[in-house]
């Protein structure tokens, strides 16, 4: 670095902080000077005395200098004094920048990433002590995002109409609800992994075993009143005990077996399920009250779709017993490579999954397959969760027809109310 003179500048100097900008609550042109203060060609500007100050003194003029509430002198001062002051420098940046959210120009929004780094940040500097497994991650991140967005909304958006729409036998099924029944029915349904692993359940004790719908409509004739936004507190706090329980349950609880009258899952998978479901029922209130809503991270639809995908050919095998499917072509032992569709998901969360199509025992293989069906993987989720019908499903579709009817029509089965 070398001076003006030539000479070498043996120190170095912080660098010259430009001035701060004009006050937010200031919307006059600043540049605009009173006709008896505009200069005369050819007279040179006078210049502003510059006071002596101390550097305590300058100190404490770093706010009014942000806020360009000092005089020309004590500005040239401060100025003049941030050049050869580092801390002082720095402190000034950071008041200039918060300043600088004072304007009305600027989006106030947060970062929809601010939480994430934050967290990665405390948890890179200080693990938890009892991390969160992370089979339930996608299941915490679902009921923060539809949390965000309960906390968003107004009083009477809680009695906003939504319109649920499942999947059954051949049909879709429509029920009117509001967003806060809504809320009411994750409510009841989480109550099913709570009450496996001991906790308390929201349709209190003795409760006989009752699938889901039943549940839901048990809790909400059991109400007084028409649900509404009271509801958010014991759903969140449900949630919040169930990822803290299991966090410190250990790992032999992922095996724990969750049941839902009709059928049973591992809590590894139920609390997968729960997050699907919560992220459905999530873009449902969204759509009810205009709220923009954006699909679950990569790795975590991926979860999703893998068990759906696991689930088809049971599925499929029960659709076959009710005569609501095709027969089993191609019988084969429990274990062994059988018939198979290639379902090509994709897309974020996407991949390759080949499904048995005559044996729920059977294991699906790339060399047995004889259909294939490519899908994005939002689109398979909402033909999954009955948002769309199989023949709504735009599908890329090659070989044996009757087998991607009826694996479409298995993977629609999947929802419920």
């Amino acid at each position: 670095m070398t001076a003006p003179d030539g000479e070498a500048d043996d120190v170095a100097r912080a660098p010259r902080i430009p001035g701060p900008r004009r006050s937010a609550d200031d919307h006059a042109d600043l540049t605009a000077r009173p006709p008896e203060e505009v200069e005369e060609p050819g007279v040179d500007a006078e210049e502003p005395e510059v006071p002596d100050l101390t550097h305590d003194v300058l100190k404490s003029l770093l706010g009014a200098w942000a806020l360009s509430a000092c005089s020309a002198g004590e500005t040239r001062a401060v100025e003049d004094h941030l050049t050869g002051c580092a801390p002082c420098a720095d402190e000034a940046l950071r008041l200039r920048d918060a300043v600088a959210l004072l304007h009305e120009d600027r989006d106030l929004d947060l970062d929809p990433l601010l939480r994430s780094r934050v967290l990665e940040n405390c948890l890179g500097r200080r693990p938890a002590r009892i991390p969160v497994p992370d089979w339930v991650t996608p299941y915490d991140a679902e009921t923060a995002r539809l949390d965000a967005l309960l906390r968003d909304i107004g009083e009477s958006e809680w009695h906003a109409p939504v319109r649920l729409k499942w999947y059954e036998e051949n049909r879709v099924v429509r029920r009117k609800a509001t967003v806060a029944a809504v809320i009411g029915h994750l409510f009841a349904v989480d109550g099913l992994v709570s009450a496996a692993l001991g906790l308390d359940d929201p349709l209190g004790s003795g409760v006989p075993e009752l699938s889901p719908t039943e549940r839901t409509e048990a809790f909400w004739s059991a109400l007084d009143r028409p649900p509404n936004r009271s509801l958010r507190g014991p759903w969140r706090d449900q949630s919040h005990t169930l990822i803290r329980t299991v966090a410190f349950a250990g790992r032999g609880v992922a095996d724990l077996t969750v049941t839902y009258k009709d059928f049973a899952l591992p809590l590894q998978d139920s609390l997968l399920e729960r997050a699907f479901e919560c992220w459905l029922h999530a873009d449902d209130i969204a759509t009810a009250v205009a709220y923009p809503y954006a699909p679950p991270s990569g790795p975590h639809l991926h979860g999703m779709i893998d068990l759906a995908a696991r689930l088809l050919p049971a599925a499929l095998a029960n659709r076959r017993r009710t005569g609501l499917a095709g027969p089993a072509k191609e019988l084969v032992a429990a274990g062994a490579a059988g018939r198979s569709l290639h379902l090509e998901v994709e897309g974020a969360g996407g991949g390759h999954w080949y499904i048995a199509l005559d044996s729920p025992a059977a294991v699906g293989s790339p060399d047995r397959a004889v259909a294939q069906v490519a899908m994005d993987g939002v689109e398979f989720c909402q033909l999954v969760a009955g948002h769309i019908t199989p023949e709504e499903a735009a599908a890329g579709q090659d070989g044996d027809r009757e087998a991607i009817r009826d694996v479409l029509s298995a993977a629609a089965s999947l929802s419920r109310l």
